[in-house]
């Protein structure tokens, strides 16, 4: 999986974070690096979309935490991949 999207909010789901500790946390559980670029670009669409705001914070770093409807879109791409991934696995057996 690669949608920086769904690895933002994944990262999230976890509790706030500021944009370097995001891209430390996907490359960690994904094996995925975010270049700062495509990172801060789905953080935007993030936003816009409702589904991650920014948090209040002492330092310069900007936190952000996932929203109820970024967890349930979170919650329902999961699921859809989650199909994908049993019929995929379904369909190695026979193959």
């Amino acid at each position: 999986m690669s949608d920086p999207t769904l690895l933002v909010l994944a990262s999230l789901a976890e509790g706030d974070k500021h944009g370097y500790a995001m891209m430390l946390d996907i490359e960690a559980f994904a094996g995925v690096k975010l270049g700062p670029g495509t990172l801060y670009g789905a953080i935007t669409r993030l936003e816009q979309e409702g589904w991650i705001r920014p948090v209040a914070s002492t330092d310069r770093r900007r936190p952000y935490t996932i929203t109820p409807e970024g967890r349930g879109h979170l919650q329902n791409q999961l699921a859809g991949l989650q199909q994908v991934l049993k019929t995929g696995l379904s369909r190695l057996k026979h193959a």
